[in-house]
């Protein structure tokens, strides 16, 4: 039992200590070899050469025959070296901040959002003077996200255009369009830390099902502040946005959002404020994602009926005019083609889901 009782820790000991000792035990074992075999000091030049390279075979060959193990007891030092490394840097990072509670939250009321804590951020100082980073939490046992954060810097930010995000699907995540929605579309893929500021695309732990008020009334104005300062000034920008569920929803009732400038000790950038999902004219069930228009009286029929219309038409193939550059695209009679670069034209012939999965926005002028 004595044994057994502290495996982990002997094992990891003993093995740490492997590599030095066994190098250290061939380098014996050669000398042994030769004092019992009459081995002499070198009395020239040639004999020095000669006893080296008779040294020099026994060792590698002892080094050949055990070279697995000492690579793996190598490798799980350095393993252990790097672990030791991100846990130090997880500790300066000083860890998420304390996140806001729904009951403290007011009713929606008509603004996209709401200030927090006198829209004073409450990072540590650890994060302000550490190096710059980024993290996105790992999904929890129902999929959904946590709390992404970074330091954002002019070096994180995208030098490419945007890619593709069609093909993550967020808990919650439903394909549904009603004519009281700006671009028709109820849901967007929304990004917690926005692609502007650290280049993250398609990255399943830094998306989650929000409206299409929330993504653009809610959120944007504020990633465009930090992207703004950001360029203008070349500082760093301390940034953290936590999506706040109830109880095991799939939806997020909102996010956190919370930056402060870093050089300036927040004179550019200050603000934590707590952004509503919500979508005005339309109910939402947060716990499945389901949707309805908020009208009294034959509400839920007429949503039924405009979503089984929206995926009719979404199954219709069509021949549209994509922008590559922009990523939206449009119906060939839409007026905005006259002022589209050559080189961006493109020709899609299939169906407007096709399009959205492939990361492609519909035009706001034409409306395909």
């Amino acid at each position: 039992m004595k044994k057994k009782r502290y495996p982990t820790y002997k094992r990891k000991y003993k093995r740490k200590k492997q590599p030095r000792r066994k190098i250290l035990t061939a380098i014996i074992l050669c000398v042994i070899l030769a004092v019992c075999n009459g081995w002499m000091p070198p009395r020239s030049l040639k004999e020095v050469k000669d006893q080296s390279r008779i040294f020099g075979q026994v060792f590698l060959t002892y080094i050949e025959e055990n070279a697995q193990i000492l690579w793996e007891d190598i490798s799980e030092s350095a393993s252990d070296a790097v672990t030791g490394l991100l846990k130090q840097s997880q500790t300066k990072t000083g860890g998420q901040t304390e996140s806001v509670s729904l009951d403290q939250i007011p009713e929606y009321s008509g603004s996209p959002y709401v200030e927090i804590n006198g829209n004073i951020p409450s990072f540590s100082d650890e994060k302000s003077a550490g190096p710059a980073y980024e993290f996105y939490s790992e999904l929890d046992s129902l999929g959904r996200c946590g709390y992404a954060e970074s330091k954002v810097t002019p070096e994180l930010m995208p030098v490419e255009e945007r890619g593709a995000i069609g093909m993550v699907k967020p808990t919650g995540w439903h394909t549904v369009k009603y004519d009281c929605v700006d671009g028709k579309y109820l849901y967007n893929r929304c990004h917690l830390i926005g692609f502007q500021l650290t280049a993250e695309n398609a990255n399943t732990k830094n998306l989650i099902t929000g409206t299409r008020y929330l993504n653009v009334e809610g959120m944007l104005p504020f990633e465009n502040m930090v992207a703004d300062y950001i360029k203008e000034t070349g500082n760093h920008v301390l940034y953290q946005v936590t999506p706040i569920y109830e109880g095991d929803n799939l939806v997020v009732s909102g996010v956190q959002m919370e930056a402060k400038s870093v050089e300036d000790n927040g004179e550019g950038i200050l603000f934590n404020v707590y952004c509503y999902n919500v979508q005005p004219g339309i109910t939402i069930d947060y716990a499945t994602g389901e949707s309805q228009l908020s009208n009294d009286g034959g509400s839920s029929a007429g949503s039924t009926e405009g979503n089984k219309e929206a995926e009719n038409e979404q199954k219709t193939e069509s021949t549209y005019v994509l922008n590559t550059n922009t990523k939206k695209f449009h119906l060939p009679s839409c007026s905005s083609l006259n002022q589209m670069n050559e080189s961006n034209k493109g020709e899609f012939t299939g169906t407007r889901d096709e399009l959205i999965q492939q990361g492609y926005e519909p035009c706001k002028r034409c409306h395909p």
